[in-house]
């Protein structure tokens, strides 16, 4: 299977908003120089007119100077103040605040690293920035000629993911612009790279993370040396020689003082920075923030399925409310309570209705002795209260609830929210995919004494849980159901698997190698993998997961090989570890934001279903925590709205005056006092802004739909 890619277009927007930057500046293709190749060791004397001279000198030990080939640099650009111009033109039209001059420097009022412009693009987690920026390269070389750029990322599965995204791009760029990017990650081992960068005159992309030129190991400084196996010449000189344009994916990531110095090292001719979380406001271009993402259907919506405890004392009877069930009869709710069977109890559960008594339904257990009688099913509030004052809600566990059974029970969750939403989208041929972190292999995989490989304490609470679930959509008596049929049809021991590191010699699935690295946005060391073959193997896998005949549904892999997984299919994410202060909610549920694709490798967006009401219906993404709903959602819209903190909060008509539009026949014009006031008054007219001027969600809909109201004819 093959995903297809094409043109939507928020990312034209995006790509224009940074070309039109540079309007003017002429294309200078193939901008000429001549390449050092450094000081070469004679091997045999020269055939040239001086043969005994060079011979005398290669006796002597001496080296000579290898004659230079050509390299094509990047041209400079002609004119900075029409740069400048340009950038408040987009940013009018775009309605962005004007940058006053050129922002450079860093929140420090320092240029640290020497670029004479920045540029800001905002995107959110899965709209697509990675396509936006390889398509920018594209139309930047296209319009002006520039052909060298080093995409600069924080992270090894970042790299590993940016560089197989060159790959999957690559035939659909070619198509759009007749030609293919020459791309390679970065190697201290493999220099050879850096000379067909230098003298290939086509698109050249170079894939560098961040700790390669700016950690302090020998492999690391490498970068800065004069190595003898490539001519005694320092790599960065051959590199920064092409005056490349350097691309930032998640420069908050990026933004120390000493990361921002050793960017100066590649003399950029500028430098493009792609978030969704900037830092520091460097000429912003382009925003699409969480709010657009979400009101234009870009991104999947969130649901959130918390686990609570409450009453660890031991005192109180186990009970975990599952949900509660409402039809045109009275609410019923699912309850899982500890049973007294002939071995001892168990925890199972039950469906009760109001005046149910759990004693009773316990087999008489002495711990539901004290009046739970069930007084109120409310559906509302989504909550059981029992004779004896006592309520629970859905998702609250009560009484003695340790980590297994906290475990047990966030497993069971994703597999029911996983058999739920593929009930729904495989007769629409769209692969659902679940996914586990954890932070042991041990969890997942064991080994005996032969290296036979033996199921881990949550493989078990897997196999267990899902034959446990299975049974429930499988008792639903739905004849001729191929859906039905597609569940019977697959083993327990083949639907899951797990994704970690592997060792070389025994194959034994093993936890990845981690380094502690500084993260620079949240300011604090964080424990990162850097193993290639586990990124490989998940990058590699990316397709096949996508396919009906793969029957992997349900993935675990540790929680340091996060940022690895960028599947579109991803439906529901569980983290099976404790809370980890250095994971932010957005970051957590960023992994399964992307819009699904179907078994053809289309986006399921508002394109292909022609209405834009039908995408979150469809591409909604399930997380299951180890914490409240209440305390995850506050967590999760707090990071949000401080991401949002820049964007106009109200469209009055004080907002609109003074903003300079560009007309169709490329005039400009400037909004009066009364031309606002109009423009407020048909916001208002037509419910695209709400009481408190607000922008409604009715005006995105109808725009992405084609469908805004005309503007009143003194507008026009």
């Amino acid at each position: 299977m093959k995903i297809h890619f094409k043109t939507l277009d928020y990312q034209k927007d995006a790509v224009k908003a940074v070309v039109d930057c540079f309007v003017g500046q002429p294309k200078l293709e193939g901008h000429r120089y001549m390449i050092d190749q450094g000081i070469a060791k004679s091997t045999k004397p020269s055939a040239q007119a001086d043969m005994l001279e060079d011979t005398l000198d290669l006796q002597r030990g001496k080296t000579k100077k290898v004659v230079a080939d050509v390299g094509f640099e990047n041209a400079k650009i002609i004119d900075l103040n029409a740069v400048l111009k340009n950038i408040q033109n987009v940013q009018m039209t775009n309605i962005l605040e004007p940058s006053p001059n050129l922002v450079v420097d860093d929140a420090k009022g320092k240029n640290l690293t020497d670029s004479p412009l920045n540029l800001n693009i905002e995107m959110e987690t899965g709209t697509g920035k990675t396509y936006c920026y390889i398509r920018t390269m594209f139309e930047l070389n296209a319009r002006y000629g520039w052909s060298k750029f080093i995409i600069v990322v924080p992270s090894v599965a970042i790299r590993e993911g940016v560089y197989k995204s060159l790959d999957m791009m690559a035939d659909h760029f070619q198509e759009q612009y007749g030609k293919k990017a020459r791309f390679f990650i970065y190697d201290s081992k493999a220099l050879h790279h850096l000379e067909s960068f230098s003298s290939n005159a086509g698109i050249n992309v170079m894939v560098i993370n961040v700790q390669a030129f700016n950690a302090t190991g020998k492999d690391n400084r490498r970068i800065y040396d004069e190595l003898d196996e490539f001519q005694s010449r320092r790599p960065i000189d051959v590199i920064s020689r092409n005056r490349p344009i350097l691309i930032l994916d998640e420069p908050q990531k990026m933004g120390a003082e000493k990361t921002l110095q050793s960017l100066a090292n590649f003399k950029p001719l500028f430098i493009l920075r792609y978030s969704a979380t900037h830092k520091r406001d460097y000429n912003l271009v382009y925003r699409l923030d969480a709010l657009d993402a979400y009101n234009q259907k870009l991104v999947k919506k969130i649901t959130v399925k918390g686990i609570q405890v409450q009453g660890l004392s031991g005192t109180y009877g186990y009970l975990y409310l599952q949900d509660i069930l409402v039809s045109k009869s009275a609410p019923v709710a699912r309850l899982e309570l500890e049973i007294a069977e002939k071995n001892g109890f168990m925890r199972l559960i039950r469906q009760i209705k109001k005046g149910d008594n759990l004693y009773s339904i316990s087999g008489q257990a002495e711990q539901y002795h004290d009046r739970y009688v069930v007084t109120d099913i409310d559906a509302r509030d989504n909550s059981v209260t029992f004779e004896n004052g006592k309520k629970i809600h859905v998702g609250e566990a009560v009484g003695h609830v340790d980590e297994q059974v906290m475990r047990t029970i966030q497993i069971r969750e994703t597999i029911r929210a996983h058999l739920q939403k593929e009930r729904q989208l495989y007769n629409q041929g769209i692969k659902v995919l679940s996914l586990f972190f954890i932070d042991e292999v041990a969890k997942y995989r064991q080994y005996d004494e032969d290296n036979n490989p033996i199921d881990g304490e949550y493989t078990q609470i897997f196999k267990e849980q899902y034959q446990f679930v299975l049974n429930e959509f499988l008792d639903l008596n739905i004849e001729n159901d191929p859906y039905q049929e597609y569940l019977k049809s697959i083993d327990v021991d083949k639907t899951h698997n797990g994704y970690f590191s592997i060792d070389k010699k025994s194959k034994k699935l093993i936890d990845p190698a981690l380094k502690k690295v500084k993260d620079e946005e949240l300011g604090v060391s964080v424990q990162q993998a850097d193993d290639i073959d586990a990124y490989d193997l998940i990058l590699k896998d990316k397709e096949r997961l996508l396919s009906f005949e793969e029957p992997t549904r349900f993935i675990f892999s540790h929680s340091a090989l996060r940022e690895g997984w960028d599947n579109p299919n991803v439906f529901v994410i569980c983290t099976l570890k404790h809370s980890d202060n250095t994971i932010s909610r957005r970051q957590e549920v960023g992994r399964g934001l992307r819009l699904a694709v179907n078994k053809n490798g289309e986006r399921m967006d508002a394109n292909y279903f022609g209405a834009l009401g039908e995408v979150h219906r469809l591409n909604n993404l399930t997380v299951v925590t180890n914490e409240s709903y209440k305390d995850f959602v506050a967590k999760l819209q707090t990071e949000i709205v401080n991401t949002l903190a820049s964007r106009p909060t109200q469209a009055t008509p004080e907002y609109f005056e003074g903003k300079v539009f560009t007309l169709v026949d490329g005039s400009k014009l400037e909004v009066t006092k009364v031309m606002a006031k109009q423009i407020h008054k048909y916001l208002t007219r037509n419910d695209y802004i709400d009481d408190n001027d607000h922008i409604a969600p009715k005006y995105h809909q109808d725009k992405a739909n084609g469908e805004l109201v005309a503007l009143p004819d003194e507008l026009q």
